[in-house]
Order: C-alpha cells, then structure tokens, then sequence
C-alpha cells in the first residue's frame, strides 16, 4: 500500500467513523460480523444460474439463505439479493415490465421522486413516457384523488411509489384498485424506508397491494450496499426472466452473504432500531423547530421515516449551510434532508437530538463560530462509536 493511499484510509476511518455526525438519510453503518464477511473469500469468486462454474456448492447455500430472509422479512413469494444496487434493482423492474412507448408513473424530482426512473434517467434509455403523480407538498405526498384519476385516464404500465425524500407512507391501498382495473402493475421502491419496513414501524407495501418492493440495502436499512427485489411469484418470475445475463452478470457474494447477516440482524432487533428511528427524527425535527429552523410538515407530526426535511426556501443563505455543517463535521446532504439511521444504530437517543439540534442551529444562526461547533461535534461523535442492534 502506499504512503499515500495508508494516509487516505486511515484519515477516512479516523474522520467519519470517530470524529462525525453523519445525517446522511442514504447512508447507514453496517455490523463488525457484516464486515468481516465482506472481506470473506467469497469477494474472490464467480458463479452463474447455468452452473457454467463449478465449486459454488456453498455459495449456493448462501444465495438461498439470503433469499429465505428477505421472503421471511417483507412476506413475499420470490425474492433475489443479487442486484449491485438498488438503481439496478429499478432498471430490472422498468426492463420486465415494460417497452418502448409505454407510460410509468413515478413521484416528480422536484418532490424527491428519483432520478434514474425519471425522463432523463433509464426510462429515458427504454423510450418510456413518464407520468408524475399529482403532488401535496405541504402534507409532502400524493394526491390520492388526482392520482387515481390519472392511473385511470392514462393507464400506465407501471406505478412506482416511493421517493428519496420521504417523510409519511405512501397510499399504497388506496391506489390499488386502480391499477388493478387499468392492469398497472404497482411497485414500491423502499430503497430509502427498507430498513423501516423491515422492522415493521412504517408500511408494508406487499400487504397493502404493490406486487413488487425494490430498493437498496444501506439507507435505513443498515447492510452492506447493494440492492434487492422481492414480489409474488408471478412478477418474479417475469423478473428471474430479465435479470441474467440482460441485467446482471456475475453477483457479489460476499456482498450477499454480508446481507444475509444483516436480515440476521434485522429480524432480531429490527424492530427495536426501526421504532427508535422515527422517534429520533421526530425529535430532532422538534428540536430543530424549537430553534427557529425551518422544518417541513410542522401540522403533520414532522415525519414519520428516518428523514427531517428543512424548508430550504426558509432557511436564510441555504447553499451554504452544509458545507458549514460539514466544517463543523456534521455530514449532511445539499437537500438538505436529515437522516437519524446510522447515528440511532450508533445508540443515540432522544435525549441526544437535542444535541444534535443545538450544534446544528449554532452553525445556522452563527450564534458559534465553527470551531467550537466542532469540538462539540466530536465530543458527542466519541461516546456513539459502538453500533448497537447487532
């Protein structure tokens, strides 16, 4: 290794994991025991579905434990972990079910619906007309009445619910019979509330109607990255069809085998880390509020995710409020959205948010210069360095 590369990794080690506090909403920290199999011979080797390679007995079992757990924990039919991220996970549902010159329905960027699904993102790629579902951005949510409208008038092909910023559940029974009368086969993508819905504290999207849950594995949801698909037979059938060797190739095992774990995890103490989550983010967003920082749905309860969104129209010299924060070590994103995942499995409380909420208001009002914000910052980071729920 050399002197330059030893000095990065051990300054990042050092930095994020001792000295930070890391609300991040898409970022979480996994196990000791998940990071030890990360590093397992697993990372070396190659398989695939036509057993072309041989010496994968083991690595099969793995596949089929990682698939169980995710069956078990969301209650669906057909599940695969093989899937790089959750990105690919979207482009295996979008090339299933549909082609070119078909109409999906996704939640708009402007309101934190994703990207790679939108009209410049694969859909685009597809040749696919995108719908947006009609948008209450003061209850920061779908329009119920207005989206069954359009499903109705429009008849999509595919409905995705689920967006980057999300603070409430979506109404996923709601819109059900609607895409059950117009054929739309209606999925979620939880890449950001996984980890929630894992531990049972924010919707269950298999139960309430949509065929398919999609998503990444380490926003809320605190394992390794990677992505995951899980639905009734029928559409996973159609999916197992599209995934190799159009979509995927040669998976990560030692990521799949990491993940495994991780539901280990999950479904031992998911519950617990799911419920403490929410609770902190509605503690930080009251916090925060207290404060005088602008924070979203107020009337609504805040949130109920692992999110906190400011009203970044409110929040005086906005652009320049996380690289301040993060001057003062608290990592944030450009949203700004607050994310309590990874400091709740770090073992931070209710209690602590306020915290939290008193370093972050202190850099936002100037009321502290960003030194002394930062030693602050690092003194609570240092009694959070043990992950818990594991």
């Amino acid at each position: 290794m050399s002197a330059k590369l030893k000095r990065a990794l051990e300054s990042h080690e050092r930095w994020r994991r001792e000295q930070c506090l890391n609300l991040i909403a898409s970022e979480n920290v996994t196990s000791p025991a998940v990071r030890r199999i990360l590093g397992s011979d697993l990372g070396h080797r190659y398989t695939a579905p036509d057993h072309f390679y041989l010496g994968c007995k083991f690595t099969d079992q793995v596949e089929d434990t990682a698939g169980q757990l995710i069956r078990d924990v969301f209650g669906s039919e057909w599940a695969d972990a093989r899937p790089l991220s959750g990105h690919i996970a979207d482009m295996t549902l979008l090339s299933a079910f549909t082609r070119r010159g078909d109409k999906i329905m996704t939640i708009g960027t402007e309101y934190g619906g994703y990207p790679g699904t939108s009209e410049v993102g694969f859909s685009r790629i597809l040749g696919l007309v995108n719908l947006y579902f009609p948008f209450d951005k003061d209850r920061w949510n779908i329009q119920v009445e207005k989206t069954i409208e359009l499903i109705t008038n429009e008849a999509p092909k595919l409905v995705i619910l689920g967006a980057s910023y999300i603070l409430f559940p979506h109404p996923v029974q709601q819109i059900t019979k609607a895409c059950n009368e117009t054929g739309a086969v209606l999925a979620y993508d939880g890449s950001h509330v996984m980890g929630l819905i894992a531990g049972g504290a924010f919707q269950q999207p298999l139960k309430e109607g949509a065929r398919i849950l999609v998503g990444s594995t380490h926003k809320s949801f605190f394992g390794p990255q990677g992505g995951i698909i899980a639905a009734f037979r029928p559409e996973g059938e159609r999916l197992e069809k599209t995934i190799f060797p159009a979509v995927m190739d040669n998976a990560h095992w030692n990521r799949i085998a990491a993940l495994a774990q991780a539901f280990l995890e999950m479904k031992k103490f998911g519950r617990q880390y799911a419920s403490q989550v929410i609770r902190n983010s509605r503690a930080l967003a009251e916090a925060l509020d207290e404060r005088g920082i602008p924070v979203r749905c107020r009337e609504y309860g805040y949130t109920a995710s692992h999110q906190v969104l400011l009203d970044m129209d409110r929040l005086k010299d906005g652009a320049q409020v996380p690289d301040r924060l993060e001057q003062a070590n608290v990592i944030v994103d450009r949203g700004i959205r607050l994310g309590t995942s990874e400091m709740t499995r770090r073992g931070m409380r209710e209690k602590d948010m306020n915290d939290v909420a008193e370093i972050i208001a202190g850099i936002i009002h100037g009321q502290e210069t960003t030194s002394v914000a930062k030693r602050k910052a690092i003194a609570l980071a240092r009694e959070f360095r043990q992950v818990r729920y594991a």
